[in-house]
């Protein structure tokens, strides 16, 4: 069994193009699931729905429903790849309903607050400089986490005023940085940078004190600590500012397929839950302002 599931990861990675954390959630899935199979004498060849819904049932009583069905979708696309390799003819998990979940709004930052976090990094400290560019370039685009710190040199152009990424899927997009952005990130690159290059530095913009590129990890205590020192209370991560660029352009007016591309979403049903947040916001207005509420 394990030979295609290292069959199916090889594929993920080279012929669909997905992000490495995304296969080794695909891993960590499949893994738990074949070890269910194997203490029930079960095979990928024989196995069925109802050996898979009582898998499901199995990890309600463990994880939350939003895991159980990302466990469900790895299990589907799998059998999808076996079908393609002439393994299995059906399907098992084709017709087994996914859990229902809440629609979590997610987490975002008033102007305010967003004003405070760029400012904390202040001074001409080159770890400020480089926490300033950060934060700053987060916000003018709403890249993705692992898309800034994975950023190098010849990603950013700005004379131009625009970053390149390759997000999920391989797939590559231009986003426009403004002014305030530019100026944060020329000036890191002009005064801070070299202040962390070491020897066998590559060309990733963000570094640390070793030389190597700032972790997803060293990101989010970048931003925790910022948090603190600005007074900002809210349970922070880089997330909350991809959430912040793309919620604030909507109420500024922004067009929904704009917004997608900018975020890198391949399905416009994900942008839209920013619609959401920005109703909301609307809602609380007219609450707050209207002399009838």
């Amino acid at each position: 069994m394990d030979k295609w599931v290292d069959q199916f990861l090889l594929y993920l990675k080279i012929e669909r193009g997905l992000a490495d954390n995304t296969i080794s959630a695909y891993g960590r899935d499949l893994a738990v699931f074949l070890n269910f199979l194997e203490h029930r004498s079960l095979s990928l060849a024989t196995v069925e729905a109802a050996d898979i819904e009582a898998y499901l049932r199995e990890l309600r009583g463990t994880v939350s429903a939003r895991s159980t069905a990302r466990a469900l979708s790895s299990i589907r696309m799998f059998f999808r790849f076996l079908i393609a390799e002439r393994f299995r003819e059906v399907n098992p998990a084709r017709l087994i309903d996914s859990p229902k979940l809440d629609r979590r709004l997610p987490g975002v930052l008033s102007g305010a607050e967003v004003e405070k976090l760029l400012s904390s990094p202040s001074g001409d400290r080159p770890v400020n400089l480089r926490d300033r560019a950060m934060l700053e370039l987060l916000y003018a685009t709403g890249l993705r986490v692992s898309e800034l710190v994975g950023l190098r040199m010849r990603n950013i152009n700005l004379e131009a005023g625009f970053v390149r990424t390759m997000g999920k899927g391989a797939k590559e997009r231009v986003i426009p940085i403004g002014q305030k952005a530019v100026e944060a990130v020329r000036e890191y690159l002009d005064r801070g940078r070299s202040a962390f290059v070491k020897r066998g530095t590559g060309s990733e913009v963000f570094l640390s004190y070793r030389g190597k590129a700032i972790t997803r990890q060293g990101f989010w205590k970048i931003i925790k600590n910022h948090a603190l020192k600005a007074g900002i209370t809210k349970n922070l991560s880089p997330h909350s500012i991809r959430h912040s660029f793309a919620s604030h352009l909507l109420e500024g007016g922004a067009d929904l397929r704009s917004v997608q591309f900018m975020l890198g979403h391949a399905d416009i049903a994900t942008t839209q839950i920013y619609t959401h947040v920005t109703h909301s916001r609307l809602k609380e207005v007219h609450e707050k302002f209207h002399p009838r509420p």
